[in-house]
């Protein structure tokens, strides 16, 4: 008797499929890298009310908000004696990094509404930007 046919797939039909896949994936691919951006995004500014919040509650016990030379480090522990009062950590863990792993800008420099400046420079890691790029939080305009 016969010996029955191999079952497989020939190299066109793999050809197709693959074809198939990066259509698909040019058509999607940019959506789903354009709601990560978006993401990312929502997570600093988020980020950002949660650290504006911390800054409050601590201003609230030493009188006034951190110096631009204490920075937001002074949420998680007090070196300096002349921090009076401080009742910290303020944060449950580390003071986080953007979701572009740098670390959020803060100044004590006071803001046309705000009494510091707490940013972050977005995606493009600049002053100034458009979308993605642009600056996310409280600070001065030049």
């Amino acid at each position: 008797m016969n010996k029955s046919k191999l079952n497989g797939f020939t190299l066109l039909e793999m050809i197709v499929v693959l074809v198939i896949i990066g259509l698909l994936m040019g058509l999607v691919g940019p959506r789903v890298f354009k709601q990560a951006d978006k993401a990312k995004v929502q997570t600093a500014e988020a980020q950002i009310v949660m650290l504006k919040g911390a800054l409050q509650t601590m201003r609230l016990d030493i009188n006034r908000f951190p110096t631009t030379e204490e920075g937001l480090s002074l949420l998680i522990s007090n070196s300096t004696p002349e921090v009076s009062n401080w009742d910290g950590p303020y944060l449950d863990d580390e003071v986080p990094l953007d979701p572009w792993d740098r670390a959020y800008r803060y100044s004590s420099k006071k803001t046309k509404n705000r009494p510091f400046e707490l940013y972050s420079f977005g995606a493009d890691g600049k002053l100034g930007g458009e979308e993605y790029d642009a600056d996310i939080g409280y600070i001065a305009e030049n």
